[in-house]
């Protein structure tokens, strides 16, 4: 690879010195008009491009941000992102993506990434597995902000972002509270998290305080595969579930795997409902009726939230974005 141009090579060609040539490319108003054009002229000519390490040790100011996500597999986290990076853009910052793979020790190895690189800021969406907040803590002591999102920490003092957890669950109960469903087969993720335990509880309340005579059978996956499974396990008796409530994207495509694998009819012999981003319910035929949680918003609510905190609000607390009822066909 053909090494990239310096502003040394550029001042030994135009025979001007470095901090002339450095000034010029800045537009500084004491370099005369005559000897900007040279220097712009020369640059576009080979290609300069200004070296962003060396501007950010000088500045201490690298301009970039981080996201640690469990995985890309999910339209959510990719909403999240584009979201992020479209913000981010319009500040001339710049992104790089971390994937833990919900494992906890990749999930350090990324934040001393994040610390050698000494990113302006971190997104972080935390593993099922994580229990020490302290990489996290030491990050922020050295002024890195850290914004949890999504999946964020049950307990401390931590600046977090959230889609409406409890809202979401108690929308979906509502529904099928409202609804002619007798046997509802309801399946949450890993109670690990907070995003599970949030919605599994306000879900079962909500059915309690309605004092419904439905019978909610709770089931739990942290796969698209143990979802099918459970659906093919639950509809192979005698008496079936007619009614199917997802917690997330990857249990709804899981539940519509065994459902079309059955040849089942939505809504005649089961309904579905989720709570969802909103792209993988508009896929299927019927639709499917949904409690929104944006990824979208979401990161542009985890940005703002970030600047907020440069800017010097680095006060601990939680932002929530709201919930709503997206109705389709299947209940």
């Amino acid at each position: 690879m053909k090494p990239a141009i310096t502003v040394f090579e550029l001042s030994k060609i135009l025979k001007l010195s470095p901090s002339t040539v450095s000034r010029a490319l800045k537009n500084h108003p004491d370099i005369a008009p005559e000897t900007r054009q040279r220097v712009l002229e020369l640059s576009k000519k080979l290609d300069y491009e200004p070296n962003i390490y060396a501007v950010s040790l000088r500045t201490r100011n690298t301009h970039e941000f981080a996201v640690i996500v469990p995985s890309l597999s999910g339209f959510f986290y990719d909403s999240f992102i584009s979201a992020v990076e479209q913000e981010a853009r319009k500040l001339s910052y710049s992104l790089f993506i971390l994937l833990s793979g919900d494992d906890p020790k990749a999930e350090i190895e990324h934040l001393k990434v994040c610390k050698q690189r000494k990113v302006e800021g971190i997104f972080a969406c935390i593993t099922p597995h994580t229990k020490d907040f302290s990489p996290f803590q030491k990050l922020q002591k050295l002024d890195m902000p850290v914004i949890f999102f999504d999946k964020v920490p049950l307990q401390g003092h931590f600046t977090k972002v959230c889609v409406a957890d409890q809202r979401a669950a108690e929308l979906a109960a509502i529904a099928l509270i409202n609804s002619p469903r007798k046997k509802i087969l309801s399946i949450f993720g890993d109670l690990n998290m907070s995003i599970s335990t949030r919605r599994h509880d306000t879900f079962i309340n909500t059915f309690k305080k309605a004092s419904s005579t439905q019978q909610v059978i709770i089931d739990f996956a942290t796969s698209t595969e143990e979802a099918q499974q459970i659906v093919l396990a639950a509809f192979s008796l005698v008496e079936r579930p007619d009614a199917v409530f997802c917690m997330s994207d990857e249990i709804l495509i899981g539940v519509m795997k065994a459902i079309q694998m059955m040849q089942l009819d939505i809504p005649k012999q089961v309904a579905v409902i989720c709570i969802s981003n909103g792209f993988f319910p508009k896929l299927y035929h019927p639709a499917i009726t949904y409690v929104e949680t944006s990824g979208e918003k979401l990161g542009k609510l985890a940005f703002a939230r970030m600047l907020d905190y440069i800017n010097g609000n680095k006060e601990a607390g939680e932002l929530v974005v709201e919930s709503l009822l997206v109705r389709g066909e299947s209940l």
